[in-house]
């Protein structure tokens, strides 16, 4: 039976992250995973979809086709031409060379600090002091009649594919659903978004989901919102397309079902009963990303909550490690950006200004229309925004959102502006280089500045 400070079950990007940390910090570790080292994000999540949105971006304008982007995508995962699946041994390799002990093969907890580990017809049991559980997330079987007979996509088909389908309808509306249609219907695929609620990235801000939703559609994509798929008649359409019914009593038809309707956390069976935490129910235990659960158990990654961001972790990887070694810090969740890649980029930090009042900030809201700066001008824009949140009691920052080209990098000022509670008079007069999208931030700085010295100023 081997020892150590830390193991990881689970070896993508938390838990990576939390091994990496861990050995920096002088702590022994073992890590499990019995698929893919590095995880979902580098093989068929965030690394192949970027890959694909920015070839699809290309091919419309006639500078690649679906065989070289295949081909640039195998490329960033690591596969051979030949090969079904990407290659992890430099993932692997990473963890070995940092010092960490590697298992392929399926963990469970049989004790507290006891994991057995089950790999190549062997059976290990390992001791820690803390188990951090990194299990990630997997693609959500939706309870559709029918809808296993259709062997719909999850996220792992759409991202590995290298033949493109006739038509695809989408099921599910969030980032990983808008991102794979703009993909698809730019390589000239026919797509259907069906989304339940009334709006499409649920979680993201409402200007940002009007943006995205204008820019699929401006791009062929149908989106139908606020319907939902009760029944799926597998291959019963012309041509062997599937059948969806909706809850409307209207049809749609697709040779591919995308699941893109939430994420499931492969808790049940790991052994989270030794640790007093039940499974059987809705939910193990609150997901609020607090990290240590019982004592000297963590879950990070997706099945921590609050959301579902690899940035989020590699955050709670380090962190953990910093925990489970004996620093005093806890995490902070104020400033955790969202990003969505599609054309334009969505992002988004912090608080919209309904959150901020319905959490008891006296807030208000400053809005730019994109298309009408001239970052906007430059760059031909029909959609988009940036808008910003103010608490007029602190006089900080507490809501960024925006929608433009550069979204994913501009955001970062306000995320810093928030974690560092930085006042906005001291943004108003950082200097911005014109005409970035980031000088759009800075004169609605200015404008928040006056109004706050200003209080009758109405907001522009």
């Amino acid at each position: 039976m081997d020892r150590f400070a830390i193991v990881i079950i689970g070896a993508g990007p938390a838990g990576e992250a939390a091994a990496f940390k861990a050995r920096a910090l002088g702590g022994s570790v073992a890590i499990v995973d019995r698929r893919w080292f590095g995880g979902s994000c580098p093989h068929i999540g965030c690394v192949p979809s970027k890959s694909l949105l920015h070839s699809a971006a290309r091919h419309i304008c006639g500078q690649t086709t679906w065989d070289q982007a295949s081909t640039r995508r195998d490329y960033m995962i690591n596969r051979a031409r030949d090969a079904a699946e990407p290659d992890d041994r430099s993932h692997v390799q990473a963890l070995e060379d940092a010092g960490c002990v590697t298992y392929r093969g399926t963990a469970r907890i049989v004790g507290v600090g006891r994991v057995e580990v089950r790999h190549e017809g062997e059976t290990h049991v390992l001791e820690a002091d803390d188990v951090f559980v990194a299990v990630g997330s997997t693609s959500k079987l939706p309870p559709i009649d029918g809808l296993p007979e259709a062997r719909p996509w999850s996220n792992r088909e759409a991202t590995l594919a290298r033949e493109l389908p006739k038509s695809i309808v989408v099921l599910g509306g969030g980032p990983t659903g808008c991102e794979l249609a703009q993909v698809y219907v730019r390589f000239g695929v026919p797509v259907t978004i069906v989304q339940s609620g009334p709006r499409l990235l649920p979680q993201d801000h409402p200007r940002n989901a009007d943006a995205v939703r204008a820019a699929l559609e401006r791009d062929g994509v149908a989106v139908r919102t606020g319907v939902r798929a009760v029944r799926v008649h597998a291959g019963a359409g012309e041509g062997g397309r599937h059948v969806v019914d909706l809850d409307d009593g209207t049809t749609l038809e697709g040779h591919t079902l995308l699941l893109a309707a939430g994420r499931d956390f492969p808790l049940d069976d790991l052994g989270l009963e030794h640790y007093g935490i039940d499974t059987s129910g809705r939910t193990s235990f609150p997901r609020d990303g607090r990290l240590r659960i019982a004592p000297g158990l963590f879950i990070i990654g997706d099945p921590a909550g609050p959301e579902l961001h690899t940035h989020q972790g590699h955050y709670q990887g380090e962190l953990a490690a910093r925990m489970a070694l004996g620093e005093a810090v806890t995490p902070d969740y104020r400033a955790l950006p969202r990003a969505t890649y599609t054309d334009p980029e969505a992002a988004f930090v912090g608080l919209s200004l309904d959150q901020a009042r319905s959490a008891g900030l006296d807030a208000f809201e400053l809005v730019a229309d994109f298309p009408k700066t001239a970052k906007g001008y430059s760059v031909e824009a029909e959609v988009g925004h940036v808008t910003i949140v103010v608490d007029r009691g602190t006089h900080e920052l507490v809501g960024a959102a925006m929608a433009c080209p550069d979204a994913s990098a501009a955001i970062h000022e306000c995320v810093l502006a928030i974690k560092a509670r930085v006042k906005v008079e001291l943004l108003a007069e950082t200097i911005h280089a014109f005409p970035s999208t980031s000088r759009i931030f800075n004169g609605l700085f200015a404008d928040a500045a006056k109004r706050l010295a200003s209080p009758t100023t109405p907001v522009a």
